[in-house]
C-alpha cells in the first residue's frame, strides 16, 4: 500500500482546545493547516471534551487576583538564585542555561495571563459563551468563570468554525495516531509521521504544532515518570484514555528540554465505581478520611476543598491499592447543599450503625472504632450557634495530640445513621511536558528553539508539585493561540 501524503503550512497533532486553538489561529492568519486527531470524530475534544473548564478570572477581561502568585508558587523545586538571577531582565537578555530549566519562569506566566482575557473574548467570537456557573466545591478560594456547556462547547465551537468559515484552510484527519516528526537535512521539523485508517501516511508542513496531551492514558510512562503506584490510577475522563505522550516523547528524541513535573500529576479524589465524567467526592473536609486498615493518614481539612482536594488525592494514592474511604455521620446533613460536592452516579454505602458499615466497606470493626473514638476525644468542645461555619473555615481544630489533626469542621462522628464513599486518586493530566518559550517555540537543551516545533496544552510542561486550579484549558486556549499565530508567521 502506497504511502499517503499531505501537505500544508501547518500540522497540528491533537484537536482539544490547545489544537483547535492553534489550528484556528493559523488559519485566520491566513495558513492552510492540518489537524490530526487520534479519536474518532464522536469522541473528538481530548480531555476538553469533558471537563467544566473553569477559568481562574475574574471576568470575561481579568485572571484572578491569586493567578500568578499560585502559579509562580508552583513553579518549580528549589531555584538555584545564580542560575535565575536573569529572571528580572527581559527575557532576550536571559542566558541560554535559564531559558532551558524545566521550571515554569515569569515570561511564561505573563504571557499566560495577558492572553487569557483577549481568548475570552475569541472564543465569544466563535460562538462560545462563558458565566459565573457553579461549581462543586462547597468551599473555593479564588474567582472562577467557565463556559456555558464547559469544555464540549469550546470543542465543538472550534471545530465547527474549522467545517464552515474555515473549511478552505483546515482539514481533520481523525482516527490518526502521530508516530514520529519528520526534520530536514538542516535540522527543521517539517512534518510528522502518522498511522491512519488507511495505513501509515505523512503530514508535511513547515511547521508542526504539537498538542496532543499528556500521558496519562500511557501505563509505561506513568510507571515509569511517575511511579508504580500509579497502576492505582485511571484517567478522570474518556479523553485522557487518548493521551499516550506521543508528541512529548517525539520532542524529546528530538534534542527538546523537558518542562514541568514529570514525577507527578493532576489528581482529583474521585469514587472509583462510577464511570460518569469526573466522579468526584469532595465532602471529606466534613468527614475521616480512613484506609483499608480503618486508620486515619491525613488532616481532611487544611484548607478549604478546592485549595487541598490534590494533595489529599496523593495521599490516598500511597494507602493500601490506593484507595480510601469518607466516612460521614447524621452531622453531613447540617451541610448546605452537600450532595453539590458528590459527582458519583453511584449512591453512597449506609449503615444504620458504625459497625454495620465497617462490615461493609470490609475494615476492621475495631480498628474503625478505635480510630473514630480518638479522633472524637480530641474534637473542641461541641460548638455553638454560629462556630461551626460549614461553607467558611471555622477554625474548629482537633486538640493538641491526634496525629494527623484536623485543622478546620473538626466535629464528633456518633450519630447514626452513617454513610461512606470510596475514594481513588485519578489522573486528570500529566504535568511533565516539552520546555516552551513565551512564543510556544519548544526549545532544546541550551535554551534554542527547535525549527518549526511548537507545543501547546498538556504537551507543554509548565506545573510542579500543585495543579493550580482553573487554569489548564486557558493555558490550553492561551498558547495554542500563540502557537497557531507564530507558526503562521513563520510560513510568510
Amino acid at each position: 500500500m502506497a504511502r499517503q501524503e499531505y501537505s500544508a503550512d501547518v500540522v497540528v497533532v491533537g484537536c482539544g482546545i490547545a489544537g483547535l486553538s492553534a489550528a484556528v489561529s493559523a488559519a485566520e492568519a491566513g495558513a492552510n493547516v492540518l489537524v490530526l486527531e487520534r479519536a474518532p470524530k464522536d469522541d473528538r475534544g481530548g480531555n476538553t471534551r469533558y471537563t467544566e473548564s473553569f477559568w481562574r478570572m475574574k471576568d470575561h477581561d481579568t485572571i484572578a487576583d491569586d493567578f500568578a502568585e499560585r502559579l509562580a508558587e508552583n513553579a518549580a523545586g528549589y531555584l538555584d538564585p545564580e542560575v535565575t538571577k536573569d529572571y528580572n531582565r527581559p527575557y532576550s537578555d536571559w542566558q541560554p542555561l535559564l531559558r532551558a530549566q524545566p521550571a515554569l519562569d515569569p515570561a511564561l506566566i505573563e504571557a499566560w495571563g495577558e492572553g487569557a482575557g483577549p481568548a475570552v473574548r475569541w472564543l465569544e467570537s466563535k460562538g462560545a459563551k462563558f458565566d459565573y456557573l457553579p461549581i462543586y466545591f462547597l468551599t473555593v478560594s479564588t474567582s472562577r468563570l467557565a463556559p456555558v456547556g464547559g469544555g464540549w462547547a469550546l470543542v465543538e465551537a472550534l471545530a465547527k468554525w474549522c467545517e464552515t468559515e474555515g473549511a478552505d484552510r483546515v482539514a481533520i484527519h481523525y482516527e490518526t495516531t502521530a508516530r514520529g516528526l519528520i526534520q530536514d537535512e538542516d535540522g527543521r521539523i517539517v512534518g510528522i509521521r502518522a498511522l491512519g485508517p488507511d495505513g501509515p501516511c505523512e503530514f508535511r508542513g513547515n511547521s508542526v504544532v504539537l498538542a496532543s496531551g499528556g500521558f496519562e492514558g500511557n501505563a509505561e510512562m506513568l510507571a515509569r515518570y511517575c511511579g508504580p503506584q500509579t497502576q492505582w490510577t485511571r484517567p478522570i475522563a474518556k479523553g485522557g484514555y487518548f493521551n499516550r505522550g506521543e508528541g512529548i516523547r517525539m520532542g524529546l528524541e528530538a534534542g527538546a528540554a523537558p518542562g514541568g513535573d514529570f514525577g507527578s500529576f493532576h489528581a482529583q479524589p474521585v469514587d472509583p465505581r462510577s464511570g460518569a465524567i469526573e466522579a468526584a467526592v469532595v465532602t471529606f473536609n466534613y468527614g475521616l478520611l480512613v484506609n483499608l486498615d480503618g486508620d486515619r493518614f491525613t488532616d481532611e481539612a487544611p484548607a478549604t476543598a478546592d485549595a487541598c482536594y490534590e494533595a489529599i488525592s496523593r495521599d490516598i494514592l500511597q494507602q493500601k491499592k490506593g484507595l480510601a474511604y469518607v466516612i460521614h455521620d447524621a452531622r453531613l446533613d447540617d451541610v448546605p447543599n452537600w450532595r453539590l460536592g458528590v459527582r458519583s452516579d453511584q449512591a453512597p454505602i449506609e449503615a444504620a450503625t458504625l459497625a454495620e458499615l465497617a462490615d461493609k466497606i470490609g475494615v476492621n470493626f475495631n480498628r474503625l472504632q478505635a480510630t473514630l473514638a480518638a479522633y472524637n476525644a480530641h474534637c473542641p468542645p461541641e460548638p455553638t450557634g454560629d462556630a461551626f461555619k460549614a461553607l467558611e473555615l471555622d477554625g474548629l481544630r482537633t486538640k493538641p495530640g491526634l496525629i494527623p489533626p484536623k485543622s478546620n469542621w473538626s466535629r464528633p462522628l456518633d450519630r447514626g445513621p452513617w454513610r461512606a464513599w470510596p475514594i481513588m486518586c485519578s489522573n486528570c493530566f500529566t504535568f511533565g511536558g516539552l520546555k516552551v518559550n513565551p512564543n510556544a517555540q519548544v526549545l532544546d537543551m541550551d535554551g534554542r528553539p527547535l525549527p518549526g516545533l511548537y507545543a501547546a496544552g498538556e504537551t507543554m510542561g509548565v506545573y510542579h508539585r500543585t495543579y493550580t486550579g482553573s487554569t489548564s484549558v486557558m493555558r490550553g486556549c492561551v498558547f495554542g493561540r500563540i502557537a497557531g499565530r507564530h507558526a503562521a508567521r513563520s510560513n510568510v
